[in-house]
């Protein structure tokens, strides 16, 4: 069973005016298309690189 936005919005303890749930329920299926597409990407086709460099984003 799927929960609204209001249902889920107001489990929160959040509430939300009428004009406001339509954009909400829009912004809400991207997310959730975007989640999709995250959990169903073959990792390895992707080439990502992350390094942490102590002390800030510049190099010597």
């Amino acid at each position: 069973m799927k929960l609204s936005i209001r249902d889920i919005l107001e489990s929160k303890g959040i509430s939300a005016t009428e004009n406001h749930l339509p954009i909400l329920k829009t912004r809400w299926q991207a997310i959730e298309n975007l989640k999709s597409d995250i959990d169903n990407a073959a990792l390895n086709d992707y080439d990502i690189s992350l390094r942490n460099i102590p002390g800030g984003d510049h190099i010597e």
